[in-house]
C-alpha cells in the first residue's frame, strides 16, 4: 500500500482552500518591517512615441516641485544597474542589444520609462512627472511584422543590419515526397492578435536598500522570487546573499509577473541610490502599455492526407513580432519556439517541416504569456485537422481517432523531436464524446440548421509542457531554477512547518502542498502551516510558472515528508521499545502499524526531543527538520494531454458569437485535489476565451496603443461564460513518486481552438470561414461578405 491509499491520504480529495483572509487586509503583511514614514513613491514618464531619439530632458522645474525627492533619467540609472541581454544561448542564432531599465538615447516603443521621479506620495510623483519637459526627435518606426524584414523597413537597432531577432527550422526530409503522393491537402493562413493578462492586482513592488548593512529587500507581487533575487544581485553589484525577496499572496500573475521590467528595475536602483524604501504600483494604463504582451502571430500551414485520412505531413510558417528587445531572461522566442514543438503533437505524423521567425518591431515587447505558444500551435493544428476531415468527407471526431497517438504506444517521439513519456489522448477523446454525447448534439444541430439557427461544434486535442527540466532555460544560460525544494520542521508543539520556493498566485496552491505534506508525515491538515515566497527562509526554487509548482514543488513536499516521517517513527521505535516499521503515524498519532491503536500522541515525542532529550538513547540524533529539492530527470518536460469540445451559436446578421456550453477533459497525472484542478481549467478556459473572442491590443498607424483602458479591451465577464463541464483521466507520470503533472495552462491553450473550429463549423452551411482570433463580430461578418 503506497502512501496514496492510506484511509488518511489526503491526496485526490478536494478540500478547502486555506483562509487567505490577509489578501484582504490591505498590504500591512507586506510591508511589516519597513518604517511607512520614510516611504517613497515612483511614477515614471513614459515615451509617447513608438521610436524616437531623446534628445534633451530638462527635469529642474519638475525637481523643485512639493514632496520631489529626485528626478532621475536612464544615465542616473545606469550609473548603478548594469544592462542585460535577453538572449538564451540554446536558441541558436538568438540575438538582442544590451537593454537598459531607461534608455538615454533612444526610446523604442510607446509606454517604455524613460524618466522617474521619487517624491513623497504618489500624487506629488505623478504631478511631477508632468513637469518634466522632454525633447524628441520622432524617428521612422517598424511597426508591420509582416514588413519588418524588407528592404527600406525601418531598422529598430542599426548594428544588426535587419529587424530579425532569430530564426528557427526544423525538416524532417521527406514533406516534399509526402504532400506529392497526398489524397488530400489543406492549407490556411491564421491570425492571432496581441493580448495581454490584464491581472486584477497589477505589477507592484516595494525596493528597500540599506546602505550601512549593503542590503536590498524587495517585497513584490510576482512569481519566481529567487530569479529576481539573482537578477537584482548581478545588475545592481550587490552580493547575491544580501538580496532579499518576499513575494506573499498574488492577485493573479500568468506569467505576466516573471519578467524583468524596466520600472521596476528602475524602482530597485533608484532605492539604492537614494537609500530609503521606494514604492511602485503600475496602474492600469501603465500595464497596458508596459506589461508583456503575447500571441502576435501570423502563421501558414498546410497539411497532407491519405484517402484512409491519415496525415502524411505536416508544413508551417509562423512570424511573430516581439517589441524592439527579447525579454530579459527568458527570451521573446520561447513562444515562436513553443509554436513548432506543439503544433500537432497529439498526432502521428511521419514528416515535419517548420519554420519560424521572430523579428523586432516598435511596439511593446512580447513574452510568456499563461500557456506560453500553446494556443496557436493547437489552433493552427486543430484548424487544420477539422479543414483535412472535412475535404474528405469524414466526421471531424473519426478523423481524430484514427490519427491521435495511441494510448499503449509510449514512451514515443513527435515529429519536432518532443519526447513523450505516457499520455491518454485516445481515453480522453472518448470520454469528452460521451460527455458531450456527441451524436444528440450532432442531430440537434443539424435540426437547427433547417430552421436557419446556425450552431456550431468544434473540437481541440492538444499536448501541454508542464515540469519543465533545465533544458527550458537552464541550458541557456538563464538563472532560472528547474529544481525546487522543501523544508519540513516539526515544532515543540508537533505543529508541522512547510517551506517551499514555489509561490501562491491565487491557484490554490497552499492548499495542495498542505495535503501532500500532511499526507506524508501522518499529521491533520490543521497542523501544517505553509511558507512560501521569502528567499531568506525558503529552500532555493525556481517558482510558479510553467504549470511546475505541483509536480515539482510538490514532489520535494513529498520526499521531504516521507523522510520526515521516517524519523519521528525511529524515535518512537526507540522509545517504546518496538521496531519502526511495526509503528505508523496517522493523524498526528503514533499507532500501532495497521491500527487504530494509539501509543502516543505526536505532541508527546516532540516534546522530548525539544526539551526532555535525556531520555533519548546516545545513539539518537533528534531531529525534526527536513529538506528535499527534486528535478525532472528523465524528460525535457513531462506531458500533460487533453481535449476540449465547444459548443454556440453564430449570430449571421450581427456577427455575434454565443457560448452556449465548454467540455474539457483533463490528464494531469495524479490529481491532488480534484477541485482545484477543475477550477484551475474553467479559469484558464475563461482566459482562452479571452483570446478566441474579445481581447486585442490594438495599435494604430502611429504605434500608439488605442485599448488602454478596460473600456477599450474587452475580457470576458459572467454573461460571456458558458456552462462548463470538466472531467478527468489519470495517467501519473512516472518520473516522480507523486505522479502530479500541471494543470495550470491546459485550459487557456485549448479553449481559443475548440471555438474556432466551432464557429467554422457553424458557417460551414454558408460557405464561410474564419481564421482570426479574436473572432470579432466584425470578422465574422467579413467571412460571411456582410461588410
Amino acid at each position: 500500500m503506497t502512501v496514496f491509499d492510506a484511509p488518511n491520504s489526503y491526496i485526490g480529495r478536494s478540500i478547502p482552500r486555506p483562509n487567505l483572509s490577509r489578501l484582504t487586509q490591505g498590504r500591512g503583511t507586506f510591508v511589516d518591517d519597513i518604517e511607512l514614514a520614510r516611504m517613497l513613491h515612483a511614477a515614471f514618464l513614459r515615451s509617447p512615441h513608438a521610436h524616437a531619439r531623446i534628445v534633451k530632458i530638462d527635469t529642474g522645474k519638475a525637481a523643485r516641485l512639493p514632496g520631489v525627492v529626485r528626478v532621475l533619467t536612464g544615465t542616473d540609472i545606469a550609473a548603478v544597474f548594469k544592462p542585460y541581454v535577453g538572449v538564451l544561448t540554446h536558441l541558436q542564432g538568438m540575438r538582442s542589444p544590451p537593454q537598459h531599465p531607461m534608455p538615454a538615447d533612444v526610446a523604442r516603443c510607446q509606454g517604455e520609462p524613460v524618466a522617474m521621479v521619487v517624491a513623497e506620495s504618489r500624487a506629488q510623483a505623478e504631478d511631477a512627472v508632468e513637469a518634466i519637459e522632454v525633447e524628441w526627435e520622432e524617428l521612422p518606426a517598424a511597426l508591420d511584422m509582416e514588413r519588418a524584414l524588407e528592404p527600406g523597413e525601418p531598422v529598430i537597432h542599426p548594428d544588426f543590419g535587419n529587424n530579425l531577432c532569430w530564426e528557427r527550422n526544423i525538416d524532417t526530409g521527406g514533406v516534399d515526397a509526402a504532400f506529392a503522393a497526398a489524397h488530400a491537402v489543406v492549407e490556411e493562413t491564421f491570425h492571432f492578435g496581441r493580448h495581454t493578462g490584464v491581472t486584477l492586482e497589477p505589477r507592484a513592488l516595494i525596493a528597500d536598500y540599506s546602505k550601512a548593512e549593503e542590503a536590498l529587500t524587495v517585497y513584490y507581487s510576482g512569481q519566481s522570487p529567487h530569479m529576481l533575487q539573482g537578477t537584482l544581485a548581478s545588475r545592481l553589484q550587490v552580493q547575491e546573499h544580501k538580496v532579499r525577496v518576499v513575494c506573499k499572496d498574488v492577485g493573479g500573475s500568468f506569467g505576466i509577473k516573471i519578467h524583468t521590467y524596466g520600472d521596476e528595475m528602475a524602482t530597485c536602483a533608484a532605492a539604492k541610490i537614494l537609500g530609503r524604501p521606494i514604492k511602485f504600483i503600475a496602474d492600469r494604463q501603465e500595464s497596458f502599455v508596459a506589461d508583456i504582451h503575447a500571441r502576435d502571430h501570423r502563421v501558414t500551414a498546410r497539411l497532407a492526407v491519405d484517402k484512409d485520412g491519415h496525415i502524411l505531413a505536416l508544413e508551417m510558417d509562423d512570424l511573430t513580432g516581439i517589441g524592439p528587445f527579447s525579454m530579459f531572461p527568458r527570451s521573446s522566442g520561447v513562444e515562436c519556439n513553443q509554436i513548432l514543438n506543439l503544433t500537432g503533437g497529439p498526432y502521428r505524423i511521419p514528416q515535419y517541416r517548420a519554420r519560424g521567425r521572430v523579428v523586432f518591431q516598435n511596439k511593446a515587447m512580447m513574452c510568456q504569456y499563461r500557456a506560453v505558444g500553446h494556443p496557436i500551435a493547437v489552433a493552427v493544428g486543430e484548424g487544420l485537422v477539422d479543414l483535412a476531415a472535412a475535404k474528405i468527407g469524414m466526421d471531424p471526431a473519426e478523423f481524430r481517432r484514427r490519427n491521435l497517438l495511441p494510448d499503449d504506444g509510449y514512451p514515443c517521439k513527435s515529429a519536432a523531436g518532443m519526447r513523450f513519456e505516457g499520455l491518454s489522448h485516445q481515453a480522453a477523446l472518448a470520454k469528452l464524446l460521451k460527455l458531450m454525447d456527441y451524436d444528440k448534439l450532432r442531430a440537434e444541430q443539424a435540426a437547427l440548421r433547417k430552421k436557419g439557427i446556425y450552431r456550431g461544434i468544434g473540437l481541440a486535442s492538444m499536448i501541454e509542457v508542464t515540469n519543465p527540466s533545465p533544458m527550458f532555460y537552464g541550458v541557456g544560460g538563464a538563472r532560472i531554477a528547474a529544481q525546487d525544494g522543501c523544508t519540513l520542521r516539526l515544532d515543540a508543539a508537533a505543529g508541522l512547518h512547510c517551506l517551499t520556493g514555489v509561490t501562491e498566485q491565487g491557484q490554490g496552491l497552499e492548499a495542495v502542498m498542505t495535503q501532500i505534506a500532511a499526507t506524508a508525515v501522518g499529521v491533520t491538515l490543521a497542523c501544517v502551516r505553509m511558507h512560501t515566497g521569502d528567499t531568506d527562509k525558503t529552500p532555493y526554487g525556481g517558482g510558479t510558472w510553467a504549470s511546475r509548482a505541483t509536480g515539482i514543488g510538490g514532489e520535494a513536499v513529498l520526499q521531504a515528508g516521507i523522510e520526515l516521517k521516517r524519523r519521528v517513527l525511529e524515535i518512537a521505535a526507540r522509545l517504546l521499545k518496538t521496531k519502526p516499521e511495526e509503528l505508523d503515524l496517522v493523524e498526528s498519532k503514533i499507532v500501532k502499524r495497521g491500527t487504530s491503536e494509539q501509543l502516543m500522541p505526536l505532541y508527546e515525542l516532540t516534546r522530548i526531543v525539544y526539551y526532555r532529550t535525556n531520555e533519548l538513547p546516545d545513539d539518537i540524533q533528534p531531529e525534526l527538520v527536513v529538506t528535499r529539492h527534486y528535478r525532472v530527470k528523465d524528460y525535457a518536460f513531462v506531458f500533460t494531454n487533453g481535449v476540449q469540445a465547444s459548443y454556440l451559436e453564430v449570430d449571421t446578421d450581427t456577427g455575434f458569437v454565443r457560448l452556449l456550453k465548454h467540455w474539457c477533459v483533463e490528464d494531469c497525472g495524479r490529481a491532488i485535489n480534484p477541485k482545484l484542478v477543475d477550477e484551475q481549467c474553467r479559469g484558464g478556459i475563461v482566459q482562452g476565451i479571452g483570446g478566441a473572442l474579445y481581447e486585442h491590443c490594438i495599435y494604430d498607424e502611429r504605434g500608439q496603443l488605442v485599448t488602454t483602458t478596460m473600456a477599450d479591451y474587452l475580457v470576458p465577464m459572467p454573461v460571456e461564460m458558458p456552462e462548463m463541464e470538466i472531467g478527468h483521466v489519470e495517467t501519473p507520470t512516472q518520473t516522480s513518486a507523486l505522479g502530479a503533472k500541471g494543470a495550470g495552462e491546459a485550459g487557456t491553450g485549448g479553449a481559443p481552438a475548440a471555438i474556432l473550429n466551432a464557429i467554422n463549423d457553424a458557417l460551414a452551411p454558408l460557405g464561410a470561414k474564419v481564421n482570426a482570433q479574436p473572432s470579432t463580430p466584425e470578422v465574422v461578418l467579413k467571412a460571411l461578405g456582410k461588410i
